[in-house]
């Protein structure tokens, strides 16, 4: 029996911390119903949610590798992050659709994120930010990710609140990040360590920011 949008979302929200895919802003609904439907595909395949995870990891380790290739490389590594985004989005749709979600798939999912990011500020290194920007930005994010996941161990119900430092923004980030150096690189290839040193700050920013939105609701959830 098809799972219809409504029925996958509510599941969807379930394992999500409550948030509810269909009131989220357009472009991120869009972006469900995308994997939503992707998922359904796959799963008449018979491929597995598993199989997606190993293959979004594989695409995201392939992207500081890619960005070795000069002077196309971060535009090659840009494509890249949004593929592995796109399986990552794709294996969780595919374990509802054909119901294999489980606690265990999660944490593995959440892991493969955490090394997704890693790979994706590997090579923000290797197209020229510096080593400390790019440490800071990983740590950041990880400590989102971690009180997160704390403060909902110690009783705050559901995800707290959106913030501006959630994963879909560092997948833009990194998107952008890599698209900006590949096009500047074109022009002057000297101009490519320079912008994604200015991306690798405003991934530190936004990351601090939201950081401040997520401990704020924890204080006020948690007081």
């Amino acid at each position: 029996m098809r799972l219809s949008w409504d029925d996958y979302a509510a599941i969807w929200a379930r394992l999500h911390g409550g948030f509810d895919p269909r009131l989220a802003a357009p472009s991120v609904r869009g972006w469900l119903r995308m994997a939503y439907r992707i998922g359904y595909l796959l799963a008449r395949l018979r491929v597995t949610p598993s199989a997606v995870t190993v293959v979004g990891v594989l695409l995201s380790v392939a992207v500081p590798v890619a960005v070795l290739r000069t002077p196309t490389g971060p535009l090659i590594g840009a494509g890249l992050v949004v593929l592995s985004a796109v399986a990552d989005s794709v294996d969780g749709a595919l374990a509802v659709v054909t119901n294999r979600y489980s606690r265990l798939g999660y944490v593995y999912d959440s892991v493969a994120d955490r090394f997704g990011e890693a790979c994706w500020l590997v090579a923000f290194w290797l197209v020229g930010a510096p080593g400390i920007l790019v440490v800071a930005a990983g740590a950041l994010s990880w400590l989102h990710e971690y009180v997160r996941a704390r403060a909902v161990s110690a009783g705050m119900k559901e995800i707290g609140t959106v913030t501006a430092g959630e994963r879909p923004t560092r997948v833009s980030v990194g998107l952008v990040g890599l698209l900006a150096a590949g096009v500047t690189g074109l022009i002057q290839p000297d101009l490519a360590a320079g912008t994604i040193t200015v991306v690798s700050a405003v991934w530190i920013l936004l990351a601090l920011f939201g950081l401040a939105q997520l401990l704020a609701v924890v204080r006020r959830s948690l007081a």
